[in-house]
């Protein structure tokens, strides 16, 4: 695949949600794509705000990019996508892996949502295809599908940089989990493996990250460095092991904080329901269903 020239990578990580955020780029004045944005949510009063984003947006301006597109690497389940908000303001198309369809109808039952919300992806500008390559100015970035976490995970590989959404972490937080509805920590392995039959030397680009204890915040890593020493998946460790490890870590893990506000709302491509007839929108807490 021709990724010439190499990317420039900006990232902006989240504390609230441990989250990491990007703007992938050829040079300033050029186009550019936006990875993942954080749409601010405080659970305790149910109110929004655009800060994070809002940091990204002065990026954009500052750099004087166009952007040619939004990526969500998944339907997230611990942050609220700023994907609409930033189109709004940025332009650009919004972007997710095609199995989206698959979360969609899922989790249109369990929050038994309203009858014109339609599992078919068409909240989402385009639904990108394993292997796909789309241009970002002068760049290609081709999306690589790593089901595990959810069915419809997506990585991108944008010349020497892949941003591996929730796959593998730090090599010392090592992996995602696989526990949430479509989840599957074989399949999670073959996604795993699949990044890290790429080059020793590719920049992989963290999602999220958890740090230990005494270690800062760090997002960017290689293929090298994921095989030599991640906890979970580093070389060696089989299918079997893995599985058996993922399963019983899963286990042992509550739901993510914002689980229910962000996958009402990430499903939506980050849309925020429909508002009631007295102009609010609501979001929805299924009683004993996950």
């Amino acid at each position: 695949m021709a990724t010439h020239p190499v990317p420039a990578v900006k990232a902006f990580f989240d504390p609230a949600t441990w989250t990491v955020s990007y703007v992938v780029y050829a040079e300033p004045g050029g186009h550019c794509a936006i990875v993942d944005a954080v749409l601010d949510y405080d659970p305790k009063s149910g109110r929004t705000s655009t800060t994070s984003a809002d940091q990204v947006a002065d990026f954009v301006r500052t750099q004087k990019l166009t952007v040619q597109w939004l990526l969500e690497t998944h339907a997230h389940a611990d942050h609220l996508s700023a994907a609409h908000y930033l189109r709004g303001i940025l332009g650009g198309k919004i972007a997710i892996g095609a199995p989206i369809t698959q979360v969609q109808k899922v989790f249109k039952s369990i929050f038994y949502l309203e009858d014109s919300f339609a599992p078919d992806g068409s909240q989402f500008d385009h639904l990108l295809q394993d292997g796909e390559v789309i241009a970002v100015g002068p760049l290609s970035l081709q999306a690589l599908a790593v089901p595990g976490h959810t069915p419809a995970c997506m990585a991108f590989q944008v010349g020497d940089a892949v941003f591996v959404g929730d796959t593998l972490f730090m090599p010392d937080v090592g992996t995602a989990r696989c526990d949430f509805p479509g989840g599957d920590a074989h399949a999670l392995y073959q996604s795993m493996q699949r990044l890290l039959s790429l080059p020793d030397t590719t920049r992989l680009f963290m999602c999220h990250d958890y740090p230990p204890t005494g270690r800062s915040a760090q997002w960017e890593t290689t293929v090298a460095a994921q095989k030599a020493a991640n906890i979970h998946v580093h070389d060696g460790v089989t299918e079997a092991e893995f599985v058996t490890m993922r399963k019983a870590r899963d286990a042992t893990l509550a739901m993510p904080n914002l689980i229910l506000p962000a996958v009402q709302v990430n499903i939506r491509a980050g849309a925020l329901p429909p508002p009631e007839a007295n102009g609010v929108a609501y979001l929805k807490i299924p009683l004993n269903a996950l």
